[in-house]
C-alpha cells in the first residue's frame, strides 16, 4: 500500500476542477488549457522512460525517493504560479515525478508480491490513482468557494504535502528481492523472500527461480561477494527492439497494445473535461458540474476496489474482456444520447439522465477491469532482465497516448466531429482493442513472474478459434465439408 502511495499524487491533480478557474483568471483560450492538461501527461512519457534506467541503477526504492522529491517542487511550482508560463513550467516538472512515480509504483509491487495475490496487489496503484481522484474532487468542490487568484492555486498547490510525507516514508520499505538478485545481493535477497512468501523452502524456490532468470549460474552460498553485480540494463533496447525472440516481440505486443486502448477508449476525456461534459449534457451550475465529478471519481474508486479482490480469482484476460465490452456499450450509448441532446431545442430529461447514467457506468466498467489490469498484467509478463525498461516503456506508450489523442485534442475533436460522435469515436477504438486482447493475451493469474515467460510466442485467441474449429470438424464432418 505504502508503494503505492505516490500514485495517488498522478490522480489529485487539482486540474479537473481548476481548469475553470485558471482560465478564468489567467484569461487563456482553450488551446491553452488542452496544453496545460497534457503536458503533464507528456512530460510523464519522459519521466517513465528514464526512470526504467534509474531503476536498475539506484534500486526500485530509491527511484520512489527521487519520485516524489520532484513531484514535491512541480507542486509548488503550480501553487505559487503567477501566469500562464509559471504555471506550464510547475507541470512540467510535476509530470517527470509522476512517471517516475507510475513506473516505480508498478515495478516494485510486482516484483514483491507473491503469485497467488498480485493481481491484488500490483492493481493497489490504479486504486491509489483512483482515489487520488476523488481526493482532488473534494477539495476543488472546497477551495472554489475562496477568491479566484486563490482558490485553484490550493487546488494544484496542496499536492506538496504528501509528497514530503512519502520522502521519509519510502525509505522505511525493503529493497525488491529480484533487483537485490540482479545486483548480487542473494542473501538480502532470501531474507525479503522469505517475509513475503509462506515458507522458508517457498523462498528457496523462488529463489533459485530468481536466480535462472537472472543468468546467475553459481550455487548460493550465503557470500554476496562471491556473485558479481549484472549490468544496468545494458542491452535491454536491442534485446527489446532490434534483436527480439519471438516470445519478447508477443509481450511487447500486448504491452504496448494494452496502454494503448486503454487511453484510447476516452478515460481521460471523462476525468479530465467531466465539468464541460456535464456542461453539454445540459448542467450549467458550476456547484453542480463540480459534484458530478464527485459522482464520477466516488463510482471509480469503488469499482476499482471491486476489481482488486477479482484479480486472482476470476482472471486478468476474462475480466479484461468483460470490462472493455461493457466500456463500448457504455461508450455507444453515451455518443448517441449527446447527439439526440444537441439536435434537441427542447430540454431532455430522458436524455439528460441516460447521458449521467452512461458516464457512470463507462467509468465503472473501466475501473473493474481495464483499469487496474494494464498495470498488472504488464508488470507480469516482462521477463527479468527487460522488465524495468519494459514496464517503462509501456508506461510511456499510457501518457503519450493519453497526451496526444485525449488530453490536448479532446477539445478540438469534439468541435470537430461533434461531442456525441467522439465518443462514438471511441467506442470504436475500444471495440478493436476487444478483439486484440482477446487473439493476443494469454492468462498470467496464479503464475510466477518466472513462468509467464512460457506463455507467450503465439497468438491465444487463434489456438482458441482453431481448437474449436477442429473439434467440428471431427465431430461434424458432413456440416462442415457442405458449408
Amino acid at each position: 500500500m505504502l508503494a503505492s502511495l505516490t500514485s495517488m499524487l498522478l490522480g489529485y491533480g487539482g486540474m479537473s476542477g481548476a481548469i475553470m478557474f485558471i482560465r478564468e483568471d489567467l484569461r487563456i483560450s482553450d488551446v491553452q488549457i488542452e496544453i496545460i492538461v497534457g503536458v503533464l501527461n507528456l512530460n510523464c512519457l519522459v519521466g517513465s522512460i528514464v526512470a526504467g534506467k534509474v531503476a536498475d541503477w539506484i534500486s526500485r526504492r530509491n527511484t520512489k525517493v527521487l519520485a516524489n522529491a520532484i513531484i514535491f517542487v512541480g507542486s509548488l511550482f503550480m501553487g505559487f504560479s503567477v501566469n500562464y508560463t509559471f504555471l506550464m513550467v510547475g507541470c512540467f516538472i510535476a509530470g517527470i515525478g509522476v512517471g517516475f512515480a507510475i513506473m516505480s509504483a508498478i515495478l516494485y509491487n510486482a516484483e514483491i508480491s507473491p503469485a497467488s495475490s498480485r493481481g491484488f496487489l500490483t492493481s493497489f496503484p490504479e486504486v491509489c490513482i483512483n482515489v487520488g481522484i476523488l481526493f482532488g474532487y473534494v477539495p476543488n468542490y472546497a477551495f472554489s468557494k475562496l477568491p479566484l487568484s486563490i482558490g485553484w492555486r490550493l487546488m494544484l498547490g496542496i499536492g506538496a504535502i504528501p509528497s514530503v510525507f512519502l520522502v521519509f516514508a519510502v525509505l522505511a520499505m525493503p529493497e525488491s528481492p529480484r533487483w537485490l538478485v540482479v545486483q548480487g545481493r542473494l542473501s538480502e535477497a532470501k531474507i525479503m523472500l522469505e517475509k513475503t512468501l509462506d515458507t522458508k523452502e517457498e523462498a528457496q524456490l523462488r529463489l533459485n527461480d530468481i536466480k535462472e532468470a537472472a543468468g546467475i549460474t553459481q550455487d548460493y552460498v550465503g557470500d554476496d561477494d562471491v556473485v558479481p553485480k549484472k549490468a544496468h540494463g545494458k542491452g535491454v533496447w536491442r534485446e527489446l527492439f532490434l534483436h527480439p525472440t519471438p516470445a519478447v516481440k508477443h509481450v511487447l505486443i500486448c504491452a504496448v497494445g494494452i496502454h494503448f486502448f486503454q487511453q484510447a477508449s476516452g478515460v481521460d476525456a471523462v476525468v479530465l473535461y467531466s465539468p464541460r461534459i456535464f456542461e453539454k449534457a445540459g448542467i450549467t451550475s458550476s456547484n453542480e458540474k463540480l459534484l458530478m465529478t464527485v459522482a464520477v471519481g466516488f463510482c471509480k474508486t469503488v469499482f476499482i476496489l471491486v476489481a482488486t479482490f477479482l484479480l486472482d480469482k476470476v482472471g486478468r484476460r476474462s475480466l479484461l474482456l468483460f470490462s472493455i465490452g461493457g466500456m463500448v456499450a457504455s461508450l455507444t450509448t453515451l455518443g448517441f444520447s449527446l447527439t439526440i441532446i444537441n439536435h434537441s431545442d427542447s430540454k431532455l430529461t430522458w436524455a439528460i439522465a441516460l447521458r449521467i447514467t452512461m458516464v457512470l457506468a463507462y467509468v465503472a466498467f473501466f475501473s473493474i477491469g481495464m483499469g487496474p489490469i494494464t498495470g498488472v498484467y504488464m508488470s507480469d509478463i516482462f521477463p527479468l532482465r527487460l522488465r524495468a525498461q519494459g514496464v517503462s516503456m509501456g508506461v510511456a506508450v499510457n501518457r503519450v497516448t493519453s497526451d496526444s489523442v485525449i488530453s490536448m485534442t479532446f477539445i478540438s475533436l469534439y468541435e470537430a466531429i461533434t461531442i456525441g460522435g467522439a465518443f462514438c469515436l471511441f467506442a470504436s477504438i475500444a471495440s478493436v482493442g476487444w478483439v486484440f486482447f482477446y487473439l493476443c493475451m494469454p492468462e498470467t493469474r496464479g503464475k510466477t513472474l518466472e513462468e509467464t515467460k512460457k506463455l507467450f510466442g503465439k497468438l491465444v485467441g487463434w489456438r482458441e478459434v482453431t481448437r474449436k474449429m477442429k473439434s467440428t470438424v471431427l465431430v461434424e464432418p458432413l456440416t462442415v465439408t457442405f458449408h
